[in-house]
């Protein structure tokens, strides 16, 4: 099965190829990238072929898949040109930065029978799949209410260019919490009401959010969204789950299988995750969905879903008060 990864516009790009490269029937053949030297110093660094344009790519590769990590405003026109060259497609989160151009990468994936995939591999962790299974079989009886948090150091760049990323640390940081909770509870976000601001950098974009959501099912939730970790960090962030439910309460810790390495040479500190590889379990699931001819596990209207809620917090912020989902477009 061969494959192409378009843009190394986000980091995730360089975690996503290496896992690709660890399955034995997986061959990376080409990568695309806007930036020449950053891609053609890529392409020789994992043996693959280089282009400028993606969608020279697409007419010259004969690939099973594709891979898109560009800027988020970006997402669309790589999805629906890969989608029309009948690529199955995994995309990094959040899927679009509007309602519009997400329904239409949906339509246009399914018009061309193709698999459309939301990169978000919190679901994979073996941790957050077990407590699913858990609160499936009814073992925490009624759940009352989450309180989570997706931190994370301020990664400057695109990311911080409101036309670019469609927003800040709360378009950034909301989706991927906020996916596992639509998932765990099986139902949707009716109401969303959220206070961000810049108070941190000296930046154009929200640095910190507080999110909160009532669910359909009356269950509340809030996610602190902010990019609140300093450069000395010894990790990107983390993304904590508390849980309070009938029978108990429940807390992940998502990034806390790490070892701590004190490093003289550059007189730094690191984590050094020990656990599963939850970018690895995603991928390989994407994998095995195209090859098995199956659905895949995250779908484009998760992303989409996911992404409303983003998009309702800023409306909620510009408001000052709760916004009713779903959002018109």
């Amino acid at each position: 099965m061969k494959g192409a990864i378009l843009s190394f516009a986000h980091m995730h790009a360089f975690s996503y190829i290496e896992c690709l490269k660890r399955i034995p029937e997986v061959e990376v053949v080409a990568i695309a990238d806007e930036d020449e030297d950053r891609g053609k110093s890529l392409a020789s660094r994992f043996n693959t072929r280089y282009y400028k344009d993606y969608q020279d790519l697409l007419k010259s590769e004969d690939i099973d898949f594709v891979v898109v990590c560009s800027e988020n405003v970006r997402h669309k026109d790589m999805v629906i040109a890969s989608a029309q060259a009948g690529k199955h497609i995994l995309c990094e989160k959040p899927i679009s930065v509007d309602i519009k151009s997400a329904k239409e990468m949906i339509e246009v994936a399914k018009k061309y029978g193709v698999q459309l995939q939301t990169a978000f591999p919190v679901r994979f962790s073996p941790i957050v799949r077990r407590v699913k299974d858990m609160i499936d079989n009814g073992e925490f009886g009624k759940i009352f209410a989450f309180n989570c948090t997706n931190h994370g150091k301020m990664p400057g760049g695109w990311f911080v260019d409101k036309s670019l990323a469609g927003g800040g640390a709360i378009m950034d940081h909301t989706v991927h919490v906020m996916d596992i909770l639509r998932w765990y509870l099986g139902c949707e976000a009716e109401y969303v009401y959220a206070e961000g601001d810049t108070l941190l950098h000296d930046i154009p974009s929200d640095d910190v959010g507080l999110v909160s959501i009532i669910f359909e099912n009356g269950i509340f939730a809030t996610i602190d969204t902010s990019w609140s970790r300093p450069k000395s960090f010894p990790i990107w962030g983390d993304v904590n789950i508390y849980m309070v439910a009938e029978k108990g309460a429940v807390e992940i810790e998502v990034f806390n299988q790490n070892l701590s390495l004190y490093n003289d040479k550059t007189m730094s500190v690191s984590w050094l995750g020990w656990g599963s590889n939850m970018d690895f379990l995603m991928v390989k699931s994407f994998i095995s969905s195209i090859k098995e001819n199956k659905p895949v596990e995250v779908t484009g209207y998760d992303g989409l879903k996911a992404m409303e809620v983003a998009l309702a917090a800023y409306r909620s912020i510009e408001l000052k008060e709760p916004i009713k989902l779903p959002l018109e477009e």
